[in-house]
């Protein structure tokens, strides 16, 4: 077997499973998960279209490389959201899903024989597959501490010159899993500088940029483009899942550098990644429209409304630039026993943040959070934060007794 899946950390629902396995939450309490970033809205009715017209997909072999159709259709979608025109046959690469693309990107990109041992670069928290693909890819991850204190923003000034003398890969994540912060023209200023001395490519996973509620997030692409610099060493990931509300059909794609993405293309067709014809099909209607979206948008808008002044006065949260988690500083600190605790005695689940992040530069930058995920329907939501208002003035209470 690889030995370096030796090296891999239990998922942070796995985790979580074990922590509550033996809690006795309440039967009359009927149960709201707000731990999983898994969107509940309806699927669109035009995607369902889509893929009920065209089952015949499914009796045919695809191309790794996805159909014209579909790249236009993803290069199109970009120059109108980032305003920037993408050659749809060399920039842009259909995927099945950020996650699965983050992970093979990784290993396509890392090389573990050419001497000291290469570094990813990852926020922290930080998605589970940036850490797991770095390790199985032979490098070494090096976290940066997203903290209040700094916009919950990595401090690339913390870096030693020797860690980016290694690096090979940064990975960012704006809007940001899970503190939903957005990264600024000037953090993307820095991290360009910075590739451009020390060589590394910029993977930015975008896969929330569709759900804020002010101005679009400023993405890679558009940095870029904002910045006079080309595309080179610079690639965005985005997704349909979290978009249009269709996790399972798994589709989203790659843009950016051709040199990378020509690469990148060869792995895959070796990797056996293609994308279903069907899902093709209804990716593409995905990616054409829009009203959808500002529909999907609305919805979370309008929990984030309900909810945020019910929570407010028992624990430390604000409204996110974009995204659509809550995390929230608990009282007492321990998010683990606070997370524990609620679901004994409401029959809610949030996720500890310390699950998380990893512990680094002296702190684990999660603990004392709760990450809370708005997914579920409002009223199941407004629920939920009742039952852990009732929750922490019941917890106060018992300490002031």
């Amino acid at each position: 077997m690889n030995p370096r899946l030796a090296q891999l950390h239990p998922y942070p629902f796995q985790r979580l499973a074990a922590l509550l396995a033996d809690c006795r939450p309440p039967a009359e309490l009927p149960h709201v998960s707000l731990a999983m970033g898994e969107p509940k809205h309806p699927a669109p009715q035009l995607v369902k279209d889509a893929l009920c017209a065209n089952l015949s997909g499914l009796s045919g072999y695809p191309a790794t490389q996805g159909s014209p159709a579909l790249r236009q259709a993803c290069a199109d979608w970009a120059e109108r959201r980032y305003g920037v025109a993408l050659d749809p046959v060399r920039q842009v690469l259909p995927v099945n899903g950020s996650r699965e693309a983050l992970f093979s990107l990784t290993q396509c990109l890392i090389d573990a024989d050419g001497g000291a041992k290469p570094v990813v670069v990852s926020p922290n928290p930080f998605y589970q597959i940036y850490e797991g693909a770095a390790l199985l890819a032979g490098a070494e991850p090096h976290y940066l501490n997203c903290e209040a204190r700094n916009r919950f923003q990595p401090d690339w000034d913390s870096v030693p010159d020797e860690i980016w003398r290694r690096a090979q890969l940064l990975i960012v994540c704006s809007p940001g899993n899970p503190t939903g912060a957005v990264m600024g023209l000037a953090d993307w200023q820095k991290l360009f500088a910075l590739s451009d001395r020390y060589g590394f490519v910029i993977a930015s996973d975008e896969c929330y940029s569709e759900i804020y509620f002010d101005a679009p997030p400023l993405g890679g692409l558009s940095a870029a483009r904002l910045s006079g610099r080309s595309l080179e060493r610079l690639v965005m990931l985005t997704s349909l899942s979290k978009r249009s509300n269709v996790p399972g059909m798994r589709s989203g794609f790659v843009a950016g550098d051709a040199a990378i993405l020509e690469k990148f293309l060869l792995y895959r067709t070796y990797h056996g990644s293609a994308m279903s014809l069907t899902v093709q099909a209804a990716s593409q209607a995905a990616w054409n429209d829009e009203a959808h979206v500002e529909s999907n948008r609305a919805a979370y808008a309008a929990k984030f409304a309900a909810v945020l002044p019910l929570l407010s006065p028992v624990l430390e949260v604000e409204m996110p630039e974009a995204g659509f988690y809550l995390w929230a500083k608990v009282p007492g600190g321990d998010d683990a026993a606070f997370a524990r605790a609620l679901f004994q005695q409401q029959h809610v689940t949030v996720l500890p943040g310390s699950f998380l992040a990893r512990d680094a530069h002296g702190a684990n930058p999660g603990r004392g959070y709760i990450r809370i995920a708005l997914v579920a329907g409002q009223d199941e939501c407004v629920a939920a934060a009742q039952r852990i208002v009732e929750f922490c003035r019941t917890q106060s209470a018992a300490l002031t007794a």
